[in-house]
């Protein structure tokens, strides 16, 4: 209920600060666990990426953002789960396989940190995806978040990682690789990845 009003209310907010436009939103499967991929730009991210989908986005989020009253007790309701810093705990991974094995929608941001200029996307999408058996889609956002420009978010076709079944962890890095290609080329396109 609260992440349906907070939504509510942030829909309206971005119509006039950052007008959306969402591409390829019919390739969210609507039921089924689901990890959705994205670029990371800038902390809003989260909220830009799940804000026009009707399923509940969940993400992890800084352990120390649920120490702070009020904002811990809110990120909590809003679907968020802890991670430490330095590294994803065994219960933090628990905790996402949990949530993506039980149907749910978990957000991730493959790159780790904002605007990363290395190019090297971290292997934990892939060992969710692999792990979880939930569809990935790639998700790309595209703008500045400068006010009254609108932001663009592209959701392409479920990444097909048929051939990776069975793989064990030397299939993190390939997989990652595949995930990563198809968010740079709905970036650089600006139109949704097809199988």
């Amino acid at each position: 209920m609260i992440y349906v009003i907070c939504r509510g209310l942030l829909r309206m907010i971005y119509a006039v600060v950052f007008p959306l436009h969402i591409v390829g939103k019919d390739n969210v499967p609507q039921e089924g666990g689901v990890l959705l991929c994205a670029n990371h730009i800038s902390n809003l991210d989260p909220m830009t990426v799940g804000i026009k989908l009707d399923r509940q986005v969940k993400y992890m989020a800084k352990a120390e953002l649920f120490k702070v009253p009020v904002l811990g007790w809110l990120v909590r309701q809003l679907g968020a789960f802890p991670v430490k810093r330095g590294g994803v705990s065994k219960e933090s991974i628990k905790t996402a396989l949990t949530t993506l094995r039980g149907g749910h929608v978990m957000g991730i941001f493959p790159e780790g940190t904002r605007n990363s200029d290395t190019g090297i996307a971290k292997k934990g999408a892939a060992s969710f995806a692999l792990r979880s058996g939930a569809a990935v889609v790639p998700a790309a956002i595209v703008g500045t978040y400068k006010p009254f420009r609108r932001m663009t978010v592209i959701y392409g076709a479920p990444v097909d990682l048929s051939a990776f079944e069975g793989a064990g962890s030397e299939s993190f890095e390939a997989v990652t690789d595949v995930i990563m290609s198809r968010i740079y080329e709905m970036a650089r396109t600006g139109k949704p990845t097809v199988n």
